[in-house]
């Protein structure tokens, strides 16, 4: 493996990267609190697609966690550090989340977009919850998710399926579960 070339395009640590299905892109996003898009046909430019802040109009918060929608590559989803939100972005409307889902009463750890359906996301935190959200009614309000699972522990990360779209892979304390949905 060779290094094609080294960006440099955030003002602080990249904390995740992940790439768009199905098209040229990747997005990264790190502790200056931004979502950065990038083109593979032309490396030497960004585009901030979204900046966080503190919400007293001051300090960025670090986005930890990056993920695109794996059916439509429109949307992507992060999460800051500390928080029990988790934003959807749609790259069209660069700087205003699509949505918010705030259904986690703690910090938010991990996401995954179903890998069948544009329109469903899975959360999971410290609250010992995985969720699972339907995003169809985007751009109204989303109150609630559709599914919720209560773990014995704070659940640190999930995984959606690929190949099997019923189950969601959690993890927590000591232990794997394997959830089917």
């Amino acid at each position: 493996m060779q290094a094609k070339t080294q960006l440099i395009a955030h003002d602080k640590e990249v904390y995740d990267l992940a790439f768009a299905a199905g098209v040229h892109v990747f997005a990264s996003v790190g502790a200056d609190g931004s979502v950065r898009m990038f083109d593979l046909r032309s490396l030497e430019h960004s585009t901030i697609i979204y900046e966080s802040n503190d919400g007293k109009g001051g300090s960025p918060v670090p986005l930890i966690r990056l993920a695109w929608n794996n059916q439509d590559p429109n949307y992507l989803a992060t999460f800051s550090m500390d928080s029990n939100k988790v934003i959807i972005l749609d790259i069209r409307v660069p700087s205003l989340p699509a949505a918010v889902l705030e259904g986690h009463s703690q910090c938010v750890n991990g996401i995954s977009w179903a890998p069948h359906s544009a329109r469903h996301i899975c959360t999971a935190g410290d609250d010992n919850q995985a969720l699972i959200w339907d995003l169809s009614q985007m751009p109204r309000r989303i109150e609630d998710p559709i599914l919720a699972y209560y773990a014995e522990s704070e659940v640190n990360q999930l995984q959606w399926s690929k190949t099997q779209p019923d189950w969601v892979a959690i993890c927590f304390d000591k232990k794997l579960q394997i959830l089917r949905v």
